[in-house]
């Protein structure tokens, strides 16, 4: 019987997504884009109003993902002037 321990070179490459998961993700947002007329942003601004519980619950999970800090250093906030709006853009482009 083998000894345990990690064998060299065997399995994926650190930072290599699981197909699986990419391909599943993919298709999530490619339903989420063909969900409205004016494609994903139209559809989260109307979940937004007919679900906002929802839409902030998703809010809270998405901005952990985008706000870093270094660690030890004091959390600075800025206003740079840019929209939600477009800050939801960036996201959504950034997921593609």
């Amino acid at each position: 019987m083998p000894q345990g321990g990690k064998r060299e070179g065997a399995g994926r490459k650190p930072g290599i997504p699981n197909k699986v998961n990419a391909q599943l993700k993919e298709t999530i947002l490619e339903a989420l884009h063909e969900a409205h007329p004016e494609g994903a942003i139209g559809y989260l601004k109307e979940q937004s109003a007919l679900n906002p519980n929802a839409f902030l619950s998703l809010i809270g999970k998405v901005l952990p993902l985008q706000i870093g800090n270094v660690p030890g250093e004091t959390f600075k906030q800025e206003n740079v002037g840019v929209t939600d709006k477009e800050i939801l853009e960036r996201f959504l482009k950034s997921q593609k």
